[in-house]
């Protein structure tokens, strides 16, 4: 849920709960209201329309494509209601999945409306609402246009002596004019500041009624809790997927540029020292040491690799030594501290540890710190990452940043990151993930 229109504060100087009656956030709410009860008073007539006309034509097996059509309609009408919480109350509601029949034709189209659980959630609106919207309005009404009535008594009280022929409203009497009005100055003055109070009031008065309205717009006229969970795994799915081949991209590139052209290079050397071996054996002997060095460097950028890829003391010794291996490698002193009773699930291992490696190459490329601190910690059912520094600050997960990317990887399995990095520093960047297990 997302409102667009939250009261604002800033660069003035008068209370919210004084400006809150001519806000716009607060009109327009009060016209949701308003307009509720003709449109609410529409859809039920269209749902008790549908319903009585399905029911009476299911002899003649009419009713059960006049049934899903009635239904077909309610989504359309959704639409409305949806498109009108989103201008007015700045409710930001997904469309719900759409019908999608199993088999082609009338048949199949009817079976998927049927069986559709957000069709049947829009005529559960359909009927609920009004009700509700009756209420709503007719409480909201009254009690706005008495606030703001009796907030304006002093300039309309002169409308009681001159056409009604009595001083001002009111209060008890007996029908020869005998009884107590409001018509000293004193009075005047009270019930108009009880009409003050009453629109002071109005505002949350308005809003505590259009929180239900949210709850019923979002409850049945979005989508289930179960089709969003399948969107976001489905997401999730997706980053997952291009993490991955951006992974094996990486390999690539890495493989080709790195070890495999030093491996080629090592085998035309070792060919030109073959063919010197006979002419001149000391040439030879030069060219092979200078393969030896190329071995050499050739396997640290393979080891280099296969760390990259999956570190072998991860594998062998866990989570604690890996990460002050990674520390050790840091262009700043790391101290690490990893209190874990047990050991993780090795995917979750293997993505602290990638996390916490992203996290100290950002520290010791961008971060101008001193020093640096890991620790991890095992709370509840998460598995908790926090890698701070006392560098100059400024990260952000803003999309084109590298954090970013992190963000998005960690929340394809249920993860989060926290970043706490003013301009100044010091930096504080907290990551969450499940704990499962071996």
């Amino acid at each position: 849920m997302d409102t667009a229109y939250a009261p604002q504060t800033r660069g003035s100087h008068v209370p919210v709960g004084l400006r809150a009656p001519f806000s716009g956030r607060t009109w327009r709410e009060f016209l949701y209201l308003f307009l509720s009860l003709p449109l609410s008073a529409v859809m039920f007539s269209y749902a008790i329309a549908v319903i009585s006309l399905s029911a009476g034509l299911l002899i003649t097996f009419l009713g059960i494509p006049v049934l899903a059509g009635g239904l077909a309609g309610g989504r359309a009408l959704g639409v409305l209601e949806r498109a009108r919480a989103r201008a007015l109350l700045g409710l930001n509601v997904a469309e719900p999945e759409p019908v999608r029949p199993s088999k082609p034709g009338l048949m199949g189209w009817t079976g998927a409306v049927l069986k559709s659980g957000v069709s049947w959630r829009h005529l559960l609106y359909s009927f609920f609402h009004f009700p509700w919207a009756l209420f709503s309005f007719v409480f909201s009404t009254t009690f706005w246009a008495v606030g703001w009535g009796l907030l304006a008594y002093p300039l309309w009280r002169w409308t009681f002596p001159t056409y009604l022929g009595q001083p001002g409203i009111q209060m008890w009497g007996d029908g020869d004019g005998n009884g107590f009005y409001l018509d000293t100055p004193l009075e005047t003055g009270v019930i108009s500041a009880v009409g003050l109070l009453l629109v002071l009031a109005g505002p949350w008065l308005i809003r505590g009624l259009t929180q239900v309205d949210r709850v019923m717009v979002l409850g049945l006229l979005g989508p289930s809790s179960l089709a969003g969970r399948v969107s976001e795994l489905e997401s999730d799915r997706g980053v997952v997927v291009d993490t991955a081949a951006a992974d094996l991209r990486r390999i690539e590139r890495d493989l080709h540029n790195g070890a495999q052209a030093r491996l080629v290079s090592l085998a035309m050397e070792l060919g030109l020292a073959k063919e010197k071996l006979a002419k001149d054996p000391d040439a030879a002997v030069r060219m092979v040491d200078e393969a030896h060095g190329e071995v050499k460097i050739a396997l640290q950028e393979l080891r280099d690799l296969a760390r990259g890829i999956h570190p072998a003391i991860l594998t062998d010794r866990g989570l604690g030594p890996a990460l002050s291996a990674l520390a050790a490698r840091c262009t700043v002193p790391v101290t690490v501290t990893v209190d874990l009773d047990r050991r993780p699930a090795a995917a979750i291992e293997g993505i602290a540890y990638f996390t916490v490696s992203e996290l100290l190459q950002n520290v010791s490329r961008h971060a101008r710190a001193t020093s640096a601190a890991v620790d991890v910690w095992h709370s509840a059912e998460r598995i908790m990452l926090q890698v701070t520094d006392n560098g100059r600050g400024g990260a952000t997960t803003d999309a084109g940043e590298g954090l970013a990317g992190l963000a998005e990887r960690l929340d394809s399995v249920d993860g989060l990151l926290v970043v706490d990095s003013p301009d100044g520093g010091p930096t504080s960047i907290s990551a969450e993930l499940p704990w499962r297990s071996q």
